[in-house]
């Protein structure tokens, strides 16, 4: 029954498809120079030297994706661009996806999309994390606007309904949700995000109840003390783990070890924890497969392509 289930959302993930994307847009058009071959190699080069870009690019992508679609919106500099909004404040990865597209200029001007740097560039740096290599489909184009006021993203304490409802409206399942999650498995957090749920849990004065309690005790003394002057990073994940896209983060829920309000929900929550469960266990082996397919589904949200939008010559600025 599992296995058959498996099957079906597995299947689910990799059918769904743009029929104006396709894997190797590239090829061919930018002389002998192979364009994916080219992202890898500067990914490659800035994770040898700073493993947190694999955390950094996958939240790129996904904060640019959700506002606007797929766009590279995200990259366009303003005074009241997206990149001016507050749950952008911290995106980082935007050097590096500069960086690669002026090494693409170079190579064939005019050719390249911003929005497929970002959405190539995270499936590398995901593999070399310990991710499953998969092919990306290419052919997106880049949008010319960008306002703060559109960025509409799920802050860290929103409910499971939603978060649900608000990765439906982008097309993508509750359990399409779930195994997006699991990008948290490289993420961190600041002990200002989560001091409620140390200290103050729903107004009640104390910690909530829902995390294990040696753990819980263990972020109060060690990570995030109540009278701590200075606003720590705290790791979303096992410290074993911290670097690796694995199956640990769904272990560290079923354990009770979440940190992020969301994050425990997830795995208390009738919608999501049967999933939660059998990612951590079950379908552990299968997970890298999943995330793969369900990072190329996030990367077909309301994408422009053909001669929709443009092909930007910087990324911080349209034509």
């Amino acid at each position: 029954m599992k296995a058959a289930l498996l099957s079906l959302l597995w299947l689910s993930l990799v059918l769904h498809s743009h029929a104006q994307l396709q894997n190797g847009f590239y090829n061919g058009k930018c002389g002998t120079n192979n364009v994916e071959s080219t992202i890898q190699k500067y990914v490659a080069q800035r994770f040898a030297s700073d493993q947190t870009i694999v955390a950094g690019l996958l939240r790129l992508m996904f904060h640019d994706c959700f506002v606007q679609g797929c766009d590279a919106s995200i990259l366009l500099d303003g005074p009241q661009s997206e990149k001016t909004a507050i749950p952008n404040k911290t995106v980082f990865g935007f050097d590096l996806i500069n960086q690669i597209k002026a090494a693409l200029e170079s190579m064939c001007s005019g050719v390249v999309s911003c929005a497929d740097i970002i959405v190539a560039a995270t499936r590398d740096a995901t593999v070399l994390a310990g991710g499953q290599q998969f092919d990306v489909q290419t052919g997106r184009r880049d949008g010319t606007t960008s306002f703060s006021w559109l960025v509409n993203l799920p802050p860290p304490d929103i409910s499971v309904a939603d978060s649900i409802t608000l990765f439906e409206s982008k097309g993508i399942s509750s359990f399409d949700m779930v195994v997006l999650m699991a990008g948290h498995t490289v993420g961190v957090t600041h002990c200002s995000v989560i001091k409620n749920r140390l200290y103050n849990y729903q107004g009640t004065g104390g910690p909530d109840p829902s995390m294990l309690g040696w753990y819980m005790w263990y972020i109060q003394t060690y990570v995030c003390p109540k009278d701590a002057l200075w606003d720590n990073i705290v790791y979303l994940d096992d410290y074993s783990s911290l670097y690796t896209v694995d199956n640990s983060y769904y272990k560290q829920l079923v354990a009770g070890k979440g940190i992020l309000p969301i994050d425990a929900e997830l795995a208390s929550s009738w919608q999501t924890s049967w999933a939660v469960n059998l990612l951590a266990n079950e379908w552990g082996s299968a997970f890298p497969s999943m995330f793969s397919q369900a990072l190329v589904k996030l990367g077909q949200v309301d994408v422009l392509t053909g001669t929709q939008g443009q092909i930007r010559k910087v990324c911080n600025s349209v034509n």
